[in-house]
């Protein structure tokens, strides 16, 4: 008979994004991130090939990317709320951790594999900072996508991308809560 968790399960069930744009002072220390960014590295990883990694970034390296935002979004010829949503990610945030997906070669697990334990990563990354006590959200945007953001602003290799920018901070609302998935629209039982 398996031992159930019930306050786990109780967190995820309530478990919710809290908008980046909410998310104010403090934030968390390195100290307070090391326990953050292990469990998220707990996450589902077929043939123990680490994938992915972290680049944890605070206020002066997020200005930086705010003004290469900024600039890309000009050399792209971006409409002003489009750059304006990529830009404000970054002057608006006090602490972000970029997930960085990084294929390994790998003759058993493919690509796709890589891929989902990268997604596990920031699912894990964000659900462990919520439950340290911290506002968390996972968000891309079009800088995500950009090359000629990504390379230059995070160091990126050309086989590696942005799986998502997790913002942390401490909570200033609490958004309403929304409506969830309908179980009985997305689930199929399989007996036979």
């Amino acid at each position: 008979m398996p031992t159930p968790n019930p306050a786990a399960l109780a967190f995820l069930l309530a478990r919710r994004s809290r908008p980046a744009k909410t998310l104010g002072l403090p934030v968390p220390e390195r100290a307070e991130l090391i326990p953050i960014l292990t469990a998220a590295a707990r996450s589902p990883d077929h043939g123990k090939l680490e994938p992915w990694r972290f680049v944890v970034l605070s206020k002066p390296a997020l200005n930086r990317l705010a003004a290469l935002a900024e600039t890309r979004a000009t050399e792209l010829g971006l409409d002003a709320d489009r750059a304006a949503k990529g830009i404000s990610q970054f002057a608006q945030s006090n602490l972000a951790i970029a997930v960085i997906a990084s294929p390994v070669i790998s003759d058993k697990v493919p690509p796709i594999e890589q891929t989902l334990s990268t997604g596990a990563v920031c699912l894990a990354l964000t659900n462990a900072a919520e439950a340290a006590g911290w506002g968390a959200n996972w968000l891309t945007g079009w800088p995500a996508h950009d090359r000629g953001f990504v390379e230059p602003g995070l160091s990126l290799a050309p086989h590696e991308f942005v799986a998502g920018f997790i913002h942390l901070g401490s909570e200033t609302s609490a958004p309403p809560e929304r409506p969830r998935p309908d179980l009985g629209r997305i689930t199929t039982w399989a007996n036979e």
